[in-house]
């Protein structure tokens, strides 16, 4: 081989090389910029501020549904309360179990979890059955605004309004109030296997009623939950709703509901 064709072979040899590198500097880029790409698409999808409260709270393990809680967050979002407290009783858990959530909206706090009554008619230890009538001695479901106090039969009792039509507006004619009662006990659990029932009242403990009624009187909000078919069709409140939608996964099909309203 003659120096000239070294010299040839040498420069095929750089060249190859510097094409090389060239071909492959590209690659990386793009990959690059494929990773970057990615994580600022999953950086910005965001957790609704309703889970991220629920999931600080630990509701999950106090035993309030991810449903329940969505549905209250959105009920409250369109009240105009004057306090940021919102009390959720779940009256699809046992009468048996602490289904009083008292929640301060603004500190983001769970505050007082404790038991609640339901009417005598709505059922045994579950409450199934709910109405708004006069007499019917059975719970209504929907949201309530707090009124003032008064000093009744019952002791000290806090005054509700009932703020959905057809569905809870006659509480305040059915003096649907929330008081406390010694039939709201672990002890009355433990001697008939299910909380006292009212005649259609969120009954609470004695132990609790004044700290409950202190935190509540004038303005806040009572949301009394069911996985209730009839009351989510007739809320105005909840119309629009759709869980699975803003969720972005199922929550269960009895749990969901679009409003035609």
């Amino acid at each position: 081989m003659t120096k000239a064709h070294v010299v040839v072979l040498l420069m095929v040899v750089a060249l190859s090389v510097s094409f090389g590198f060239q071909k492959i500097t590209p690659l990386f880029h793009t990959n690059t910029l494929s990773v970057d790409t990615l994580t600022a698409s999953q950086d910005s999808v965001s957790t609704p501020e309703w889970m991220a409260v629920y999931d600080s709270l630990d509701l999950k393990n106090k035993g309030l549904s991810e449903a329940a809680f969505q549905y209250a967050w959105y009920g409250y979002k369109k009240m105009n309360l004057g306090k940021h407290i919102l009390a959720i009783a779940d009256f699809s858990q046992s009468s048996c179990k602490k289904r009083l959530y008292v929640i301060d909206f603004l500190e983001k706090k769970l505050v007082l979890n404790t038991f609640v009554a339901h009417g005598r008619n709505s059922g045994q230890e579950y409450a199934k059955n709910f109405s708004n009538d006069n007499s019917s001695f059975q719970s209504s479901l929907g949201f309530y605004k707090t009124l003032g106090t008064y000093q009744g039969k019952h002791g000290l009792s806090l005054r509700l309004e009932g703020v959905e039509k057809g569905i809870n507006d006659r509480a305040f004619e059915r003096a649907i109030v929330m008081h406390g009662a010694d039939y709201v006990s672990e002890d009355f659990i433990k001697n008939t296997g299910r909380l006292g029932r009212s005649q259609g009242c969120p009954a609470v403990s004695i132990a609790d009623h004044k700290k409950l009624i202190q935190l509540m009187y004038n303005g806040a909000g009572l949301f009394i939950y069911s996985q209730n078919q009839n009351y989510f069709k007739k809320s105005s409140l909840l119309a629009g709703l759709n869980l699975m939608k803003e969720k972005g996964q199922a929550l269960g099909a009895s749990l969901l509901y679009t409003s035609a309203k």
